[in-house]
């Protein structure tokens, strides 16, 4: 809101100027005393009209007081006041503020000590609360800010305090509105921007997450382990009521470690009782099996080198 617009300069130049040409044209008739009583008459009537003469911004709202009593709330626009009789001690902003606050050094519900950097947006729903209930509603709004997000961290913990900024911004709306309420302030919302710790506790905090991590890991493989013997015992059992099944499984396996290493496997003895590899019809099958295999890379190596 401007007290003395350029709107109400330009009616007192308009005005006063129109005084001092008739003053002129009275002084050309030769009458000095009345042309200085009409210049007098306008420099006063032109102070008055543009003292008279207020703009308020649209998001602003003012607050006329006549002879020390509340009148009325003007704006936003163009209004008029009575010089002297009104006054205007407070230009009320509706518009939504935010204004920021913090806590150094207070102490959580776990006793730890931690800087929390907060953010309050707000806005003045009742300007004439705001400016009648309260002398400075914008300092007030911030000390009862700080006041509710000190008592927030005594008693919260700080894992707590970490994980759930949500609802810490949520309980410090819920307080500081309350507060604030009977002054014609409105909390839209609180926002907790960081959280910090000693460095001394960060550290010990890394460690300890790392110590957390790894006692999962070992959990997951302990449980991998228990569900691979499991698996081992049902297979075992399978194995002992169909004597033909363990049969083509060793096969396999002799089979595959030939196939890949091309070397020597030492076999139990057992094993190659039970897998008649010391007959001719099992020397004879694994061979056959063996050299399909190699007649099989020796095809499609041909094929690549035709294509």
């Amino acid at each position: 809101m401007k007290s003395r617009s350029l709107f109400g300069g330009f009616i007192f130049v308009i005005i006063f100027g129109a005084g001092l040409a008739g003053a002129y044209f009275v002084y050309n008739a030769s009458d000095y005393t009345e042309s200085v009583v009409i210049s007098v008459a306008a420099f006063v009537a032109a102070l008055i009209i543009s003292s008279s003469i207020k703009i308020a911004d649209p998001w602003d709202r003012a607050v006329v007081l006549r002879l020390g009593q509340f009148k009325s709330l003007r704006g936003p626009g163009l209004f008029l006041i009575i010089p002297i009789l009104d006054t205007i001690p407070y230009c009320i902003d509706t518009r939504v503020i935010t204004t920021s606050f913090k806590a150094e050094k207070t102490l959580t519900k776990d006793t730890v000590p931690v800087d929390v950097d907060a953010v309050l947006f707000w806005k003045v729903l009742d300007p004439k609360k705001a400016a009648l209930e309260v002398a400075d509603y914008i300092s007030a709004i911030s000390w009862a800010a700080q006041t509710a997000l000190r008592d927030v961290i005594g008693k919260t913990m700080l894992s707590d305090m970490l994980e759930g900024r949500d609802k810490i911004s949520g309980v410090l709306q819920e307080i500081i509105d309350e507060r604030t309420e009977p002054w014609g302030i409105t909390v839209n919302s609180v926002e907790v921007k960081d959280v910090l710790i000693p460095s001394s506790l960060e550290d010990a905090m890394s460690m300890q997450a790392q110590a957390e991590r790894e006692r999962q890991a070992r959990v997951i493989l302990g449980d991998s382990e228990r569900q691979v013997a499991e698996k081992f015992g049902e297979a075992a059992k399978t194995y002992a009521n169909n004597p033909v099944a363990l049969h083509l499984r060793a096969m396999n396996m002799l089979y595959e470690g030939l196939k890949q290493n091309s070397t020597i496997v030492i076999v139990p003895s057992s094993a190659v009782d039970t897998m008649q590899l010391g007959s001719m019809a099992g020397l004879t099958a694994l061979t056959m099996g063996i050299g399909q295999e190699k007649a099989n890379k020796e095809n499609s190596t041909v094929l690549k080198s035709e294509s």
